[in-house]
């Protein structure tokens, strides 16, 4: 059963934070907030904060970018996940990703189904690895932010989590670009 290991040191993590959204600013960023108070409260660094357009092309890019960062370990996007015109987050996503992380979208739809029953067929939450980063697209919501959060992310996003977690590969995520 997972657990966390108290003997072992908390290592912070440094997450940037991109809310996709054509009619949303900061001030009107009830996702965002939640994410960035529960990456607070978790002990996490806040790098960076953005909010963009539902564009394909302009999240991609930003999300390379903080993935070339070196300051930034994992980078959360929130909104743009659902299935209308619109909704490009997953595919920008995608465009990124070196390797999906496909369980990530599978445990999300189970712990929503918790939570609102078969609505959680309409969400396309998404995870991945692009340049040595975490890369986790959730829907809009702040309630899916928080159960994507609460009950996926808090643990794999820390370290003295057992039996394993996102933190300790860290190190390995971009081997494969290191000489031999």
């Amino acid at each position: 059963m997972s657990r966390i290991d108290e003997a072992m040191e908390f290592i912070p993590v440094r997450i940037a934070v991109l809310t996709v959204s054509d009619t949303r600013d900061l001030s009107e960023d009830r996702s965002g907030d939640v994410l960035v108070a529960r990456i607070a409260a978790a002990g996490h660094q806040l790098a960076e904060r953005r909010i963009l357009p539902d564009e394909r092309s302009q999240i991609a890019a930003q999300l390379r970018d903080w993935c070339a960062n070196g300051d930034i370990d994992v980078v959360i996007s929130t909104g743009g996940t659902g299935l209308t015109g619109r909704d490009v987050t997953v595919e920008a996503h995608r465009d990124v990703y070196e390797k999906e992380i496909d369980a990530f979208g599978t445990v999300f739809t189970m712990v929503s189904m918790n939570k609102i029953g078969t609505s959680a067929v309409q969400s396309r939450a998404t995870g991945g690895v692009a340049n040595g980063t975490y890369l986790f697209a959730l829907p809009g919501s702040p309630g899916a932010c928080k159960d994507a959060w609460d009950e996926i992310l808090v643990r794999q996003l820390d370290y003295r989590h057992k039996p394993c977690n996102f933190v300790e590969i860290m190190p390995r995520l971009d081997e494969h670009q290191r000489r031999k």
